[in-house]
């Protein structure tokens, strides 16, 4: 009967609630929070790449229903994200403080799977060492990642695939405008961009929490590992992973302002209105 499968075996219980060593000593109470919540963060992330992967998968096939699915779940996962900083700010400052000294030169920045995420989203892939420090396992991942095609190569792909010119910028932006002034002919590629900018929008609005959480928490104090903090962090709130779904919203509504092309751009000679 000792092989005999349960709860606790098939999901490795007794090596997940061995984990959680906290460094202070005395241990601090608030040490041990500290370490569930990031560890709670780092399997959500394996499961947002798990999702990413998969939409891509999908999204080369042309299976947008499925693509839905899989948004669906990555949205919700996200919203959770955000929740948890929540549960971070019923530590005060002055509790973080008790440990904080001990986690340097530990940082955030390290997250290797948060970095696989921004890479796989299409995310600037320069200067990604300068913090990580990866383990050979992390860098091998990494490197895979900036190798590969990203969810914004995938989205552009199944555009053009559905006769919408990608190139040059402009015609980018026009062919999104006119998916969006008359979805009706292609209302699952309109649903589609929509859970796109949602993705977008709810990494923007986890970075916003967790920047106004380490500044409750920190001030402006240098970060741990180096980085400068919340003065780092602000800078990453400008981060988009689909720009061009923000950009189009300036031309929505309007006939041809601000430099649009028309729709001729966005279709190209060979447009094949039954391809969309």
């Amino acid at each position: 009967m000792s092989d005999k499968l349960t709860y606790g075996s098939y999901l490795k219980i007794d090596e997940l609630l061995s984990i959680q060593h906290p460094l202070s000593d005395p241990p601090h109470h608030d040490e041990m929070l500290f370490i569930v919540i990031h560890q709670v963060y780092e399997l959500w992330f394996k499961q947002l790449l798990h999702e990413i992967e998969a939409a891509m998968r999908f999204l080369e096939a042309g299976d947008l229903l499925k693509v839905q699915k899989n948004f669906r779940r990555i949205h919700a996962i996200q919203r959770v994200l955000e929740h948890q900083v929540d549960i971070l700010e019923t530590m005060t400052p002055q509790e973080f403080n008790a440990f904080r000294d001990g986690l340097d030169p530990a940082s955030g920045f390290q997250s290797a799977q948060f970095r696989e995420i921004e890479f796989l989203c299409g995310a600037q892939k320069t200067g990604y060492l300068r913090f990580l420090e990866p383990t050979g396992r992390e860098r091998e991942a990494l490197d895979r990642r900036l190798a590969s095609l990203t969810l914004h190569d995938a989205l552009l792909a199944l555009l053009a695939r559905r006769g919408y010119r990608v190139e040059p910028h402009d015609a980018l932006i026009a062919s999104l405008k006119t998916i969006y002034d008359d979805a009706e002919p292609h209302y699952d590629l309109y649903l589609l961009l929509e859970d796109f900018i949602e993705f977008d929008e709810r990494f923007l609005l986890w970075r916003g929490r967790h920047v106004r959480m380490v500044e409750r928490m920190i001030g402006l104090k240098p970060g741990t590992g180096g980085s400068l903090g919340v003065a780092y962090l602000e800078k990453t709130l400008s981060k988009k992973f689909f720009p061009e779904l923000w950009e189009v919203r300036t031309h929505l509504g309007a006939s041809r302002p601000y430099g649009v092309l028309s729709e001729e751009a966005a279709t190209g000679p060979d447009f094949d209105p039954a391809r969309t």
